[in-house]
């Protein structure tokens, strides 16, 4: 019999929407900038420059939301890492991805009104959230602004290397994407994560 906990409250859901949709964005028209050919662009360049810049500032307005929310509200405290133990909780986590949740086992760490994320949510999120999307909004405002960029870089222009590691992070973003829509799947079933999202409610095992 499952058991539902209300987790995600409408800002939360809200935040996550815009944020969804605006990474998609950012990836469809990179991905258009960089390899489209121009005689046939997937995207026409000027539209996919403007729609880009456009999806980079509304991005941004919502990531500076989700910090105020976590640090306004009680739903920060679901990022909190406790260093006692970590390595242990991250190979019983990385154990169960493995093998454990395809042998029909119980998650080791299920989610309830205390603990929204396991261990090795917790860890990819950290990054994903504290360091890459800052990396990511960091450079593309640079890019924006070029002028504000060092021209040299120990010999290398301060541009490209700004432009490499935009792109870089874009793409660790789109593959956590990935992964992340995977790994939603192994909720109670397979589209229980999917709905917590629409209802706000999490669907225990």
């Amino acid at each position: 019999m499952s058991s539902k906990i209300y987790l995600y409250p409408v800002w939360v859901r809200l935040w996550h929407l815009v944020n969804a949709l605006m990474i998609i964005l950012l990836i469809l028209t990179g991905v258009s900038m960089q390899y489209s050919n121009p005689d046939a662009p997937f995207i026409r360049f000027d539209l996919a420059v403007s729609w880009h810049n456009i999806a980079g500032i509304i991005l941004t307005v919502n990531y500076l939301l989700f910090i105020i929310g976590n640090i306004a509200t009680h739903n920060g405290k679901y990022y909190r890492l406790r260093a006692k133990g970590l390595i242990d909780r991250l190979i019983k986590q990385f154990k169960y991805y493995t093998l454990g949740v395809y042998k029909g086992q119980q998650p080791p760490f299920p989610i309830n009104e205390q603990r929204k994320f396991n261990p090795l949510q917790k860890i990819a999120y950290a990054f994903i959230m504290y360091l890459f999307m800052p990396l990511l909004f960091i450079t593309g405002w640079a890019l924006l602004f070029p002028e504000t960029i060092w021209l040299n870089v120990f010999g290398v222009s301060g541009i490209l290397l700004t432009a490499l590691l935009h792109i870089v992070m874009g793409f660790v973003i789109s593959v956590f994407l990935l992964v992340h829509i995977y790994f939603c799947t192994f909720g109670a079933t397979a589209t229980a994560t999917f709905r917590s999202m629409i209802s706000g409610y999490h669907e225990g095992h």
